[in-house]
């Protein structure tokens, strides 16, 4: 081994997907899976009467193939559709305080939870209760609360729609707005921002679209391992000719080229579709300035145009009929410097312009992004500004042409179009009163950075997860783990152990669910549920796998129980509605009028869309048109003082979902059976007098707006890597140690785990910091 050679660091030259994600499909389900019962699952992912991938979001074609699932979709059925079992045995053998020491991955590496467990605390051990137990203290729990806004209600993205709606109206009832939801981590500055722009807070293209556009964009995303099915949309667009330009901090191997698996001749020849045209390296926080320069260059074309005697580029009928606010626009990008934007994004003016020419020339355009774009203090602003970016071209509500935001986790979008929202708004309102005749509370409740606080505070003191790691997930674990050990309830709806079960309340459950792939038959017989993918595409998912135990409930049944055990005095009939979904997506027709003919049009292959006024440029906005907005300055974050500061984002490894690990590789980044590295670009090593391997600590500079203190991680190896100058990337979770819980978009709540400002030096050597996110040897 050479000097130069770092243990668990390499380089990988292959494409994306290929032979390397077959081999990966075929060790997750060997490492999992029962191979001769379950692994027929996965033919039913996907396809028009199986279940819905419970990974990411992006939308199913039409022509559905035999094999519609990528490598991380195929690794999230494994990971659920485990042979393995944590038992009550498993739980009497270890105590809590043990199982804390575990790593994140063992923890839910030991399989599926098969029985109802509460906390007991003179054993430091979880012990079996019997569902009607659990669901009676639950009920006495709630309602022993002095006030309903006392208690907390998260969701995960992976919910059902039918799960998702009893849920809001169970807490509605009971009488809060309090929904700390998944969405309020990733993509709330989606939700906020353009409602402002074009009134929805919704993509406004469909999978079609892709077929159609002669221009696209990826910004901020990394659909190798987050979206890996979008690789085959983006295979056809290239293959199309059409330029995909990206803008990113990091290379990424997926928005370079692609093996596709499903094509033969790729697969046997070795060769790979190349997907980005042009690939640039934005600074982390750069993105506003790279989209005024963009829109500075389409204004001096536009001039250069009319001077030449043609109609210009700016698209004037769109502007005219349908916008508000482009002279403020105008003004703004006109007092903009191009010294300012080259400084802020890391690119030369050249560059930009060269983007800009493409832009112009292109009649239909879609831009994607990602949390690259959201996870910002000013999030809402950088969402506004690919809005307008759009609407100068006239590129929202045409064929072929639009904003595509790319959801997360699988039903993200739809639990939030079903009512899972701190701020609804009175259609929700009066349609709950309406149809179940009882009157929802009005105030706004709390998204997920404002009930840790509140939970912080004692303000709030019980928390219901419906799935989820939320502790994990939020930024700023220190904080959020020890408010959350001061709950005096806490109850936790999962498939699998995390260490958020193990934050302790007065009072711990943990009730085991039913997973997506599994048969749920009620008093009706078997169930089907729905979820809502990016595209705003509604389509029915059938579980066919035999539940992992006989004592798991589904998630509808569980929330009615708790309901039940809740409200004694309650307005809505829970037995009958989980006792044939049908009645529940009735009841969410009746409330919102977009799903009409539910039960019917979920009967179609594929599902239906649902109506998004914008993509009809039908404008929801207070203006009816829609706005452009303007963000002053270039900064996305506030900047610091010390001239030594990188800006650190954080990223997930390739076998990751959020903040489940799969395993502790990071295929196309080059990293094995490790995850204490931070990527940094070589010069940025090179002049703090440091090289690829060593050891170095990071260690958090304060900015305007930020609360000071000590936040640092210690002895990671430093792996230099094609990122952005000025730029570093750290693994997520792990690196939420960094990130304060004051350190959020003021606008959508979204903590900004995509900018925070860092001193890199080499280690102090004190010993290798141990922490619950370590690797394997940790």
């Amino acid at each position: 081994m050479s000097e130069d050679d770092v243990v668990g660091v390499g380089d990988y030259q292959g494409a994306a997907a290929g032979w390397g994600a077959l081999k990966a499909v075929a060790d997750a389900v060997r490492g999992q899976m029962d191979i001769v019962k379950e692994t027929r699952g996965l033919l039913s992912m996907n396809q028009p009467h199986g279940f819905d991938c419970p990974g990411c979001a992006w939308p199913d074609p039409k022509h559905t193939s035999s094999f519609e699932f990528c490598e991380n979709g195929a690794k999230a059925v494994a990971w659920e559709a485990t042979a393995k079992r944590t038992t009550p045995e498993f739980f009497a053998a270890h105590t809590v305080n043990e199982l804390w020491k575990w790593l994140d991955f063992d923890l839910e590496n030991e399989g599926r939870l098969t029985h109802p467990m509460v906390y007991d605390q003179p054993t430091d051990r979880y012990l079996p209760i019997s569902w009607d137990e659990a669901l009676a203290k639950i009920g006495a729990a709630l309602r022993a609360l002095p006030h309903p806004d006392m208690a907390e209600f998260y969701t995960s993205g992976r919910a059902s729609n039918e799960a998702a709606f009893l849920y809001q109206l169970f807490a509605r009832e009971y009488g809060t707005n309090n929904f700390p939801d998944c969405s309020n981590m990733c993509h709330e500055a989606t939700s906020v921002g353009l409602p402002e722009s074009i009134g929805v807070g919704k993509g406004t293209v469909t999978l079609e679209d892709f077929d159609h556009c002669d221009a696209l964009f990826c910004i901020g995303h990394n659909p190798g391992t987050n979206h890996p099915r979008m690789l085959t949309t983006l295979r056809e667009v290239s293959k199309r000719g059409v330029p995909i330009i990206v803008f990113n901090p990091l290379r990424e191997r997926g928005l370079e080229r692609f093996t596709s698996p499903q094509h033969p001749v790729e697969m046997l020849t070795l060769n790979s579709t190349p997907i980005a045209s042009t690939y640039y390296l934005v600074k982390v926080g750069g993105d506003i300035a790279v989209l005024k320069g963009i829109m500075k260059t389409l204004l001096a074309l536009d001039a250069k145009n009319l001077a030449d005697g043609g109609p210009g580029v700016l698209d004037r009928d769109f502007i005219k009929n349908h916008t508000t606010g482009i002279d403020e626009l105008l003004a703004d990008l006109d007092a903009t410097s191009w010294d300012a934007i080259e400084e802020a994004s890391g690119l030369s003016r050249s560059d930009i312009e060269s983007v800009g020419n493409i832009y112009a020339r292109a009649e239909r355009v879609i831009i994607n992004y990602g949390m690259g774009i959201t996870q910002h203090r000013h999030g809402t602003g950088n969402v506004q500004q690919i809005a307008n970016l759009l609407m100068l071209r006239g590129n929202i509500g045409r064929k072929g042409a639009g904003i595509s935001p790319l959801r997360g986790h699988s039903n993200v979008q739809g639990d939030r179009t079903v009512g899972v929202t701190e701020s609804p708004n009175d259609g929700l309102l009066d349609g709950i009163a309406r149809v179940f005749g009882f009157d929802p509370p009005r105030n706004k409740g709390h998204n997920a950075i404002e009930a840790v606080e509140a939970i912080r505070d004692g303000r709030s003191k019980a928390l219901v997860c419906l799935g989820g790691n939320l502790a994990v997930a939020m930024s700023d674990p220190e904080v959020t783990f020890n408010a959350m050990r001061n709950l005096d309830l806490a109850v936790h709806i999962a498939t699998k152990l995390n260490r958020t079960h193990l934050l302790l309340a007065k009072q711990s459950f943990i009730l085991p669910c039913l997973g997506r792939t599994e048969i749920d038959v009620q008093a009706s017989g078997r169930q089907s549920v729905t979820v809502e993918d990016s595209m705003s595409m509604v389509h029915a998912s059938r579980g066919g796998l035999k539940p992992a135990s006989e004592h798991l409930r589904s998630e509808p049944e569980i929330i009615a129980g708790m309901a039940l055990a809740t409200l004694p005095e309650t307005r809505v009939g829970w037995a009958d509605l989980v006792s044939d979904y049908g009645k529940i997506r009735d009841c969410i027709e009746a409330v919102f009028p977009e799903f009409a003919n539910f039960n019917a049009r979920i009967k179609r292959p594929g599902g239906f869309r649902l109506y998004v006024a914008a993509s009809e440029r039908e404008w929801l906005t207070p203006t009816k048109r829609a706005n452009f907005f303007v963000y002053p300055g270039l900064d996305e974050d506030p900047r610091v003082a010390d001239p030594e500061a990188l800006t650190l984002t954080t990223i997930r490894s390739h076998d990751q979902y959020n903040t489940t690990i799969y395993g502790l590789n990071d295929r196309y980044r080059g990293i094995t059976g490790r995850r204490d590295v931070v990527f940094v670009n070589e010069r940025d090593l090179a002049s703090r007098g440091l090289k690829h391997g060593d050891l170095v600590d990071i260690s958090v500079v304060s900015d305007v707006g930020s609360a000071s203190g000590e936040r640092a991680m210690r002895n990671l190896t430093a792996v230099a890597y094609n990122i952005a100058q000025g730029s570093i990337a750290a693994y997520y979770p792990e690196a939420n140690v960094l990130v304060a819980l004051d350190r959020y978009d003021a606008k959508s709540g979204t903590p900004s785990y995509k900018s925070t400002p860092v001193l890199l030096h080499a280690s102090s050597n004190h010993g290798v910091l141990r922490r619950w996110f370590q690797t394997a040897d940790g």
